[in-house]
């Protein structure tokens, strides 16, 4: 008895595609789940702007500085107690020389006087300038 490969008609040549379809599925599963997880400094409501006509290129890696709706200063993911401690933290980090330029992130329903301590934070620290994060308007 002899072991034949598909017959009389030769090797079957066709790609099956279910196994590509189940890792394709699967990646996008955990690229949905781990975006969000991605996402650096406190979560806040961005006020929404134009688009800058005049794009600046992207640091490459900016420290996050953030204030929520409750008026607390975050860096990064650490909440900060007051403007004399963020500027301390920042000096130390910009010190490293690990971090590229500041992005201050503050929440829509803050005055702009509360923000303004964070940049004033910011500038004491010695960081070059401060870029603000707006979403675009659409």
């Amino acid at each position: 008895m002899s072991m034949g490969g598909g017959g009389s008609k030769g090797i079957k040549a066709d790609i099956n595609i279910t196994p590509l379809v189940d890792v394709v599925l699967v990646l996008l599963i955990i690229f949905m789940v781990v975006t969000p997880m991605l996402q650096r400094g406190k979560d806040v409501q961005l006020p929404s702007a134009s688009k800058n006509k005049n794009p600046e290129g992207k640091a490459a890696d900016p420290i996050i500085v953030s204030v929520t709706r409750d008026k607390k200063m975050w860096l990064e993911k650490d909440e900060v107690p007051d403007a004399k401690a963020l500027t301390a933290a920042i000096k130390g980090i910009l010190l490293e020389g690990t971090k590229n330029g500041v992005l201050l992130k503050g929440d829509e329903t803050v005055s702009f006087g509360d923000v303004r301590k964070a940049m004033d934070a910011v500038q004491k620290a010695g960081a070059k300038g401060v870029k603000l994060a707006v979403e675009e308007q659409k």
